[in-house]
């Protein structure tokens, strides 16, 4: 694989060290010209076209289906993914004495609405590596990657055990698809939101979920429209009657979809099913890899291995001010909650590796 080629498709990495794709992934010049090349469309063509739109976005359903391994029936796309999670959970009729669980330290998406439910008797409940469920767990809510310090949990185990009970299983996959390979079906969730603007390298606003068919049969949509009838096709003659839903994914969509960012995702997708989600996944890992050999060497403590987001914690470095002081110099990382978070996708390289840490050695020197 030719990395140097590929990095070229990255513009902003020649004028700034970039290390921080778990906040923001860098766009691709295809995926640029994907959505630049749609509104040329549109003004060579009026929109007369626009029900062709939507045949790319069937299209699009099925190369999503590749990278996370379902059906394109199954996909449903979203402005975000925090509009997939408020489906699922006000989708369910919660009953004093029910409980949600969750890992500590999770992404705030996954409090905030648990917290509110609490007016309806529902109860957040945090348990450390979901070793167990409490007792009245009827949904699980958790990431395939903690944002705070990369930690990857046991999905599949914690998939058995919400089936046991009974509970269904809502897993927040944006921490990961794109760096790392998912299989859905292996992990049985009922749902799975995905924002893409991070690991995804996608524009904002195209964000999708996957919505098991088990769950569709149960699930009412939230957002009823013009699109809500699976006869919104015929736009001559358009149903003004109750809807009659489709029984895919799309059921959940209702209207209008943001076509730029989702053209822009079709093609960071096909990037990445051309380069190879196996391929990319070890690429990512050995450069997270390689990354926390050179933190250490120079005092880090890396928090977790085997994840794509590397946090390091250093005894006499401030993490916050450290990434601001790298800021300065061009080095983009972040800091969260006393973590140095450091993020490599498939497009950074060892001179990335190198300038953090003469960085963080100049830092140090200037007594930070």
């Amino acid at each position: 694989m030719n990395w140097n080629e590929i990095r070229g498709q990255f513009p902003s990495l020649k004028n700034f060290t970039y290390l921080n794709s778990a906040t923001y992934g860098q766009l691709p010049v295809r995926t640029q010209a994907a959505v630049a090349a749609h509104f040329a469309n549109r003004d060579e063509l009026a929109c007369r076209d626009f029900l062709g739109w939507f045949d790319d976005m069937d299209a699009l359903r099925g190369l999503l289906g590749q990278l996370i391994h379902c059906d394109a029936d199954d996909i449903a796309f979203l402005n975000t993914a925090a509009a997939a999670l408020s489906l699922f959970l006000g989708g369910i009729d919660w009953k004093p004495g029910d409980k949600i669980a969750t890992l500590p330290h999770e992404f705030p998406n996954q409090f905030y609405y648990a917290k509110w439910l609490g007016a309806k008797g529902a109860e957040l409940v945090e348990v450390p590596e979901l070793t167990e469920l409490p007792a009245g767990t009827r949904a699980v809510v958790l990431s395939t990657a903690s944002y705070i310090n990369g930690f990857r949990p046991d999905l599949e185990r914690i998939s058995r055990m919400a089936k046991a009970v009974g509970a269904l299983l809502y897993i927040d996959a944006t921490q990961t698809v794109g760096a790392l390979q998912f299989d859905v079906r292996a992990v049985q969730a009922d749902m799975l939101g995905v924002d893409p603007y991070k690991w995804g390298l996608a524009p904002n606003g195209a964000s999708y979920m996957y919505v098991s068919p088990e769950l569709r049969r149960k699930l009412e949509p939230a957002v009823i429209g013009w699109r809500s009838d699976k006869g919104w096709r015929g736009v001559d003659s358009l149903n003004c009657g109750a809807p009659d839903f489709s029984d895919s994914a799309e059921r959940y969509e209702g209207g209008m979809l943001n076509f730029p960012s989702l053209y822009g995702l079709a093609e960071s997708v096909r990037m990445m099913l051309e380069i190879g989600p196996e391929v990319i996944e070890a690429r990512v890992l050995e450069l997270a890899g390689r990354l926390s050999d050179l933190l250490e060497d120079i005092g880090a403590t890396v928090v977790n291995r085997n994840t794509n987001i590397v946090a390091a914690r250093f005894a006499d470095l401030d993490a916050s001010a450290l990434a601001r002081g790298l800021a300065q110099r061009g080095i983009i990382v972040s800091a969260r909650h006393g973590n140095l978070r450091v993020s490599p996708h498939f497009y950074n390289d060892e001179s990335d590796f190198a300038a953090l840490v003469e960085g963080i050695r100049a830092l140090r020197d200037e007594g930070l």
